[in-house]
């Protein structure tokens, strides 16, 4: 499957050549703050032994998309077609695929979902009643190259009936063992209380929870979250 990656909006019709000169300066502008993204936050998971600790497994739940969106980069808060921008806040997550060694995966497909910020997935199952934002994509991938590293633009997760904000994660590719887990917030107070997250081991739970900071820019938030995958 072709995937694009960090897209931008696109301009209104009777653009300028003023305006794509802008258009290509917001480019810049995210893949910047992305990659300072990927620099900020916490270090490779670490065990008490000195050895990083593999990603752990977790569910894919009920509500991985039913029907893929048309618009399938890794820009979740803009929608290509559509001239808004997501509901709730922008959130840049950005991370590597390792394996135990330290080694970064290339090709490894990373596809995320999530409800928008209003408590609802993109899934004809969701039953909630409220109405889905138009302007979230909901679902999203990137491929990683010989860095390991990928990145996403985003909303922070928040929590629907019955669990704590978590961002759904998927790992395929060729020669990678797979992955499904789910990232959490630290600190999150739902955590104490989501059955998934405390399902965990401590180490488990640790290797799972992100900090979210303000971005380089000062505009967005920023988390890291990094991804080891057993051989």
């Amino acid at each position: 499957m072709k995937t694009r990656q960090v897209r931008i909006p696109t301009p209104v019709l009777g653009d300028t050549g003023g305006l794509r000169a802008a258009r290509m300066a917001r480019r810049r502008m995210l893949a910047g703050a992305l990659a300072g993204a990927a620099l900020s936050g916490v270090p490779w998971r670490i065990g008490a032994q000195g050895a990083r600790i593999a990603t752990p497994r977790q569910t894919e739940g009920p509500f991985y998309p039913d029907q893929l969106p048309a618009d399938d980069d890794n820009d979740l808060v803009a929608v290509k077609g559509r001239s808004g921008i997501a509901r709730g806040e922008i959130l840049l997550l950005a991370g590597t695929v390792t394996d135990l060694a330290g080694k970064p995966l290339a090709g490894a497909r990373v596809e995320i979902w999530q409800c928008d910020a209003g408590g609802r997935y993109h899934h004809s199952r969701d039953s909630s009643r409220t109405v889905p934002d138009p302007n979230f994509q909901g679902w999203g991938q990137f491929v990683t190259a010989a860095d390991g590293a990928y990145r996403f633009r985003t909303i922070k997760p928040v929590p629907y009936p019955g669990r704590t904000p978590h961002i759904h994660f998927k790992v395929s590719g060729a020669a990678i063992s797979g992955l499904v887990t789910q990232m959490y917030l630290e600190g999150e107070p739902g955590n104490a209380r989501d059955g998934l997250f405390n399902s965990l081991d401590p180490r488990e739970r640790a290797a799972v929870s992100v900090r979210v900071d303000k971005a380089p820019d000062g505009k967005a938030l920023a988390a890291r979250f990094d991804i080891v995958l057993r051989a």
